[in-house]
């Protein structure tokens, strides 16, 4: 299947973005991550850092994998006015972003035919990696995958498929000179760019199941969970072209929450209602 072909039939199914890249090891990921998880740059978070023999391997992931499908859809949409007594909450939580690409690419493989296997937001792979190689991105300086279209502000996913298909050009390296994310982390977990230190990081210890250190809680503000910080100064996340621009936020988006009711709330029962998050035992 030609690029072009891939293309038009990411639109039909209402996919953002999409490239291709051969399913092959991520050899220079597999080894960056490796090197940071040694340096404990990772803190207590497994994931994808987990088992990179495996989240790194896209080759493994199907007995016959011949090409890795990437997919971006873009989750942008305008923040309402912040009342008194309410949390925030990072865009992407506002609605199932990951369920809806993840139906999505459910679809395209139906339609490429042939064996495949949908992997969004799974340990076993590093949808980041993918989405460079088969030119959906860039990775920025803040370690955030960048689109040309839609900025950070998209959700990734991929499709390992038997299917053969051309792939993409990768973008190159384009932040230049720009350090406005560095400059804008309050806790300097960007400090050196491109690579993260998730024990500074305020969506790192948003979701830690440790309590939030002092010098991290002043900075989190009305930040409840997550953190756009990086991702509200970047100059790609400005004049893109936003998906859901100029529309409310979808059917049951929350992109605030009552400080009350969340602090009253059991651990069981955030777990029940806030599904799509990741919320630790706090």
């Amino acid at each position: 299947m030609r690029a072009a072909e891939l293309e038009l039939l990411g639109q039909e199914l209402g996919i953002d973005v999409v490239g291709a890249a051969p399913a092959e090891p991520y050899e220079n990921t597999e080894r960056h991550i490796r090197e940071r998880r040694a340096r404990g740059l990772f803190a207590d978070m497994r994931f994808t850092m987990a088992r990179p023999e495996i989240s790194c391997h896209p080759e493994d992931a199907l007995p016959d994998a011949r090409t890795v499908v990437s997919a971006a859809l873009c989750y942008w949409s305008e923040e309402p006015p912040l009342e008194p007594g309410q949390g925030r909450l990072p865009r992407y939580t506002w609605f199932h972003a990951y369920a809806e690409l993840r139906e999505k690419l459910d679809a395209l493989g139906r339609r490429l035919g042939g064996d495949y296997r949908v992997l969004v937001d799974e340990n076993q792979h590093v949808d980041r990696e993918a989405a460079a190689r088969s030119g959906v991105g860039f990775y920025g300086k803040n370690t955030l995958l960048i689109t040309r279209r839609h900025g950070s502000w998209v959700v990734l996913g991929s499709l390992i498929t038997a299917v053969g298909i051309e792939p993409g050009e990768p973008m190159p390296f384009a932040c230049g000179s720009c350090t406005l994310c560095i400059e804008a982390c309050p806790t300097g977990a960007l400090d050196e760019p491109g690579v993260l230190d998730s024990t500074k990081c305020l969506s790192y210890w948003s979701q830690a199941a440790a309590p939030i250190p002092e010098e991290y809680r002043e900075p989190l503000e009305a930040q409840v969970y997550g953190c756009d910080i990086c991702q509200d100064v970047c100059p790609w996340n400005g004049g893109i072209e936003k998906r859901r621009a100029g529309q409310a936020p979808p059917i049951g988006a929350e992109p605030h929450v009552s400080l009350v009711d969340w602090l009253e709330a059991s651990d069981d029962d955030l777990r029940a209602r806030y599904d799509r998050l990741f919320v630790p035992r706090k």
